[in-house]
């Protein structure tokens, strides 16, 4: 009995043993620190981020790029596909651009990843040091365009999972020209008056969901460009900032629509916007369809529900004309909850091309504990349930 017993326990032992160094065998770790990099958060780290993928992105194995505990400086830096295996960017650490501003604002880009698939940055923060940058904006001299904290270009498969992104100096995480994306229990921090400090964008991508994220910035929290289909949102906190928006659209003639975009069970605090679709008053190709906002919470909200399709900031290159951005099939349920300012619902749409297909069920908005306004301009719709503020769809 007692040999038996021996020989199971060398068998157990040894199967899984084997598994488990095949398992090892599968993927491969990269340090940050074997290429050279320091966590003193002064010594320029760039270059060994850099040979860091290089190595992963070369692996015919899974591949994971580890970065430790400490701070990193990271000037602006490009991770190009495609690679030939999947990466994971695993951070408990922090990313800090330099102190100087011009280092990475003249690039439009801190961190850029293109033309990778199947990419995951999961934890650790980025802080993009924009107080700087904002200053520089702010008085007026000559400063650079500026950088996006971190971008995904034409790239597939995508997750990005618990990262803290701080003081961008402009759009935090912008995801372009990608498909099947997760952003998941990221959080977003900028000051309410940072400029153009966008929390996400997404832009001519399909398949992007995001949820359980916490957005406080001094632009959108989100903002949706034009070729963004299905873009799914989910658990959304937002405030300060503008709002989830849809647009700016048609600052191009010829531009794609955006269709398929769903945001529930969100939460918007202290907010310029709530729920925004905007677009120049000029003409344009674009168009915005099947949009389902549903059990939606405002705080306090400065437009809780706004379609402005007249926006034309400093009345330059759209006095005179009309939005050609065809807007329908747009659903609000559930949306409870209190503005900031007298008129909650605003429906300002083209005069040559009205909102139609607008449809308003349960909305329950209400302005200091009392009755709010809403105003309606060229839209076409239906109501279902209480409506509040009064009904001016027709």
């Amino acid at each position: 009995m007692a040999k038996l017993l021996i020989s199971w326990c060398f068998v157990f032992f040894f199967c899984f043993g084997f598994i488990f160094l095949k398992s090892n065998a599968a993927s491969v770790t990269y340090n940050v620190l074997s290429f050279g990099a320091k966590s003193d958060g002064k010594s320029d780290a760039t270059q060994p981020f850099l040979k860091a993928w290089v190595a992963a992105c070369s692996s015919v194995k899974s591949a994971t790029i580890y970065v430790p505990r400490g701070q990193y400086l990271i000037k602006a830096a490009t991770f190009r596909g495609p690679c030939k295996s999947k990466i994971t960017v695993k951070i408990d650490g922090t990313l800090v651009a330099p102190a100087d501003y011009r280092a990475v604002g003249n690039s439009g880009y801190w961190i850029l990843f293109i033309k990778v698939s199947r990419i995951s940055v999961v934890g650790g923060t980025l802080d993009g040091n924009g107080a700087g940058f904002w200053a520089c904006r702010k008085t007026g001299k000559n400063c650079p365009v500026g950088a996006r904290s971190i971008t995904f270009n034409w790239a597939n498969d995508v997750v990005i999972k618990g990262l803290t992104s701080v003081n961008s100096q402009l759009m935090h995480l912008v995801i372009n020209s990608c498909k099947n994306v997760m952003v998941k229990n990221v959080r977003i921090i900028a000051p309410d008056l940072s400029p153009n400090t966008d929390g996400i964008h997404v832009q001519s991508s399909t398949g992007v969901t995001i949820t359980g994220t916490s957005i406080k910035t001094g632009d959108d929290c989100i903002s949706v460009g034009p070729g963004t289909r299905n873009l799914w949102m989910e658990k959304i906190q937002c405030g300060p900032g503008h709002g989830v928006s849809i647009g700016s659209l048609a600052r191009d003639y010829k531009e794609d629509g955006v269709q398929n975009v769903t945001l529930i069970n969100s939460v918007f605090s202290g907010s310029d916007n709530g729920l925004r679709i905007k677009s120049w008053a000029r003409p344009s190709t674009g168009f915005v369809t099947n949009i389902n906002y549903q059990n939606i919470i405002m705080r306090n909200v400065d437009n809780p529900i706004i379609i402005d399709q007249n926006y034309c900031p400093n009345n330059q290159g759209c006095p005179g004309q009309t939005s050609g951005v065809k807007i329908n099939q747009v659903t609000y349920k559930n949306i409870l909850g209190t503005s900031a300012t007298k008129v909650a619902m605003t429906f300002d749409c083209s005069p040559s091309n009205p909102c139609s297909g607008i449809k308003l069920q349960d909305i329950k908005l209400t302005y200091l504990n009392g009755k709010a306004q809403s105003i309606c301009k060229n839209i076409r719709g239906n109501t279902g349930g209480i409506i509040l503020p009064d009904n001016c769809l027709y």
